[in-house]
């Protein structure tokens, strides 16, 4: 399949681009339209200290310009006197006739009434970090290889945080979260706790033999979800409209893996009940019935929020400026903040058009990797549920994996491609009940996510499966110099090519390795050394971890999307710590490029 370049502009549409087929550019074949075009889905409370500080946003950008601008900055920043002061010093700022402050004047009002940007977060010292642990990587001969490791090993101190006191003490003045545990950042703008980042962050931290720290990251989690009702996007109040990938029990299983710790099981257990129905019951829910006349219900995301996502809302307004009303703003307000949630953003995969973002249809997408996800947390709280002695919950989830696997196969896989693919809803379930399942609506083109449920061992244990999937995986043209590529499509968003992201390379690779297969375990191999090579050759050339890859080109950064490239960087560290202990690196293997 030929990559595609198009360009990251968008063309202006009319309010009616939902309904008009012609703009489909996937192959869903002429989606029909949905049948409620209104966004009626539930929204959370705006928060009045974000709602400033999406004003002081907004007029940072009209006073500092948008040369290196970062929205997510302001957001951050926290107050150092009550709102209704600080609101009142902003709004009496001298203005120019179009309303914007002089630079000079919102200088000095951040320098009065501002903090900077995580000073309300405080460097800790992880209680369990040694400069070299015990066991440490022991299939890494190379000492080259091994002194670099160990330098990655040593980011884990520089991304620990822990938050201050005083959000605790004046949490109206912080958009910041109190977690009540020490925890990792992913690094750079990324300032906070992220949910799925924090999956690869742990199995890093493992690698490090830092199991304190990575149980203590759960319990950050597990407290936001016992708080909330589900773990959100991120540890700051303007994320409280949306979740992320849902890897907890993951988590969770892994950590019990290396330290047998029950009591962890036994404490997380509840929760995870309440984030498995979380993502199996109201807006998430949805039920198809395929050709068979079988009903099967899967998952979907669906962010709780229809306006300007706030850490990018001078960037959202601009994107919705094309549209006149207000309700088809708010329509793509909500699938921009349901595709942030994906984790996926931005990406070709959620757009009717690929060249344009206003098309984004993410809440009538059934993900793929999203049912993948909640399949292994069935058969983990399966697993958890039986350890603890709570078999009659451990029968409940084996149940409902069952069902999702019959599922997989019904809705999701394609036989002839030899791939799962996303699966397009014809209507919004709010007006029928259950859909009836159609091929055309299988979304045929090739993005990475096509292969995560390899990562899942029902199907990484099924020898057809794999072999069906590792030759659909070799001849995609996702295989590249420096690892898997995202998409086939050029699109400027940073979740297509020719970006590779951690996470991505280490679900599949992992599939590939435990499946007994051992051209899969061949070729799983293959593709981490590739990976470790890049991130080897981008770290001596500028002595930083990358967020994402050129899968093109060894050793350089990705790009693409509404932020510059990142560093730190968190789960870019935990999975070349991860991919080390598990293929090791031979002495006279070579590393560079």
């Amino acid at each position: 399949m030929a990559r595609t370049e198009t360009s990251p502009t968008s063309p202006t549409l009319s309010f009616i681009f939902f309904l008009l087929p012609f703009l489909t550019a996937m192959a869903v074949s002429e989606p029909l339209p949905l049948c409620d075009l209104s966004d009626s889905g539930p929204v959370k409370p705006s928060d009045p200290l974000v709602s400033f500080l999406e004003r002081f946003q907004s007029s940072a950008l009209d006073s500092f310009g948008n040369s290196n601008f970062d929205p997510k900055l302001y957001v951050d920043m926290p107050l150092k006197f009550d709102l209704s002061t600080t609101e009142d010093a902003f709004d009496k700022l001298p203005r120019t006739e179009n309303g914007t402050a002089l630079v000079k004047d919102l200088e000095k009002f951040i320098g009065m009434f501002m903090d900077s940007a995580g000073s309300d977060m405080v460097y800790v010292e992880p209680v369990d970090f040694v400069a070299e642990p015990v066991g440490f990587l022991p299939k890494v001969e190379n000492l080259e290889v091994r002194k670099w490791a160990l330098e990655v090993h040593s980011l884990w101190k520089n991304l620990s945080r822990k938050v201050a006191d005083e959000v605790r003490e004046q949490p109206q003045l912080h958009t910041l979260l109190p977690l009540p545990e020490p925890f990792i950042i992913p690094g750079s703008r990324f300032r906070e706790v992220y949910y799925w980042d924090s999956y690869w962050v742990i199995r890093g931290l493992l690698a490090s033999k830092m199991y304190a720290t990575a149980k203590s990251i759960v319990l950050n989690l597990l407290y936001l979800l016992d708080e909330y009702g589900y773990v959100l996007n991120g540890a700051r109040v303007y994320y409280t409209n949306r979740s992320q990938p849902p890897l907890l029990s993951s988590m969770i299983l892994e950590i019990y893996m290396r330290t047998n710790d029950l009591e962890l099981l036994r404490r997380a257990l509840p929760s995870l009940l309440k984030e498995h129905r979380f993502w199996n019951t109201g807006i998430h829910e949805v039920t198809i019935q395929d050709s068979q006349a079988c009903n099967h219900t899967l998952s979907r995301y669906y962010a709780m929020w229809n306006k300007a996502r706030p850490e990018s809302s001078t960037i959202d307004k601009e994107t919705a400026s094309k549209f006149l009303h207000d309700s088809e703003k708010q329509q793509l307000y909500r699938q921009l903040a349901t595709t942030a949630e994906t984790g996926w953003d931005f990406s070709t995969r959620w757009m009717r058009n690929t060249s344009d973002l206003t098309t984004l249809v993410t809440t009538s997408i059934l993900p793929v990797d999203l049912n993948a996800y909640i399949l292994k947390m069935e058969l983990d709280i399966a697993f958890m549920a039986r350890t603890i002695g709570e078999n009659q919950t451990a029968e409940h989830f084996l149940e409902a994996s069952r069902a999702r696997l019959k599922a997989f196969k019904s809705i999701f896989w394609n036989d002839k491609m030899g791939q799962w693919l996303d699966y397009w809803l014809i209507n919004n379930h709010t007006c029928e009940e259950v859909s009836g399942w159609k091929a055309q609506n299988q979304n045929q083109n090739i993005f990475a996510s096509n292969f995560i449920p390899m990562w899942i061992e029902s199907f990484s244990s099924d020898g057809a499966t794999v072999e069906s999937v590792m030759k659909s995986l070799q001849s995609s043209g996702l295989l590249c110099a420096a690892g898997i590529a995202t998409s086939l499509t050029n699109s400027g968003q940073q979740w297509d090519f020719p970006n590779g992201w951690a996470p991505v390379q280490h679900m599949i690779v992992e599939g590939l390795a435990r499946s007994k297969s051992k051209e899969a375990q061949s070729m799983a191999k293959d593709i981490a050394v590739k990976w470790i090579r890049t991130n080897y050759a981008a770290y001596k050339k500028t002595g930083t971890m990358n967020e994402k890859y050129d899968v093109e080109a060894c050793g350089e950064s990705g790009g693409g999307g509404e932020y510059i490239p990142q560093t730190g960087f968190g789960w870019s560290n935990g999975v070349l710590l991860a991919f080390l202990e598990d293929f090791g690196w031979p002495q006279e293997q070579k590393i560079d490029c």
